[in-house]
């Protein structure tokens, strides 16, 4: 399976719903919480160009924020981009 990766921080419901989804999907995903390491917050606008929470990655494609990664869900990208259908 490919590698999913959710950069969240504490007390965000944006955060806490995407990784529902997930969870919901039964996907495993790694979870970087830029609260307990505020550098990580650094690391995630490096690779995503987005100041906002969360930021979501299925290998190198970045899925976007809690929406666009519901938006994905909806359209079927987010089961391409986990078996590896989409390429970026």
């Amino acid at each position: 399976m490919t590698r999913v990766e959710v950069f969240t921080r504490d007390l965000c419901g944006f955060c806490t719903r995407a990784k529902r989804l997930l969870e919901d999907k039964g996907i495993a995903f790694t979870e970087y919480n830029a609260t307990k390491d505020p550098s990580l917050r650094e690391v995630m606008v490096k690779r995503s160009g987005q100041r906002t929470f969360p930021q979501i990655f299925v290998g190198d494609i970045h899925i976007g924020g809690c929406d666009d990664l519901y938006a994905a869900e909806r359209s079927g990208k987010l089961d391409a981009a986990i078996s590896g259908e989409i390429a970026q």
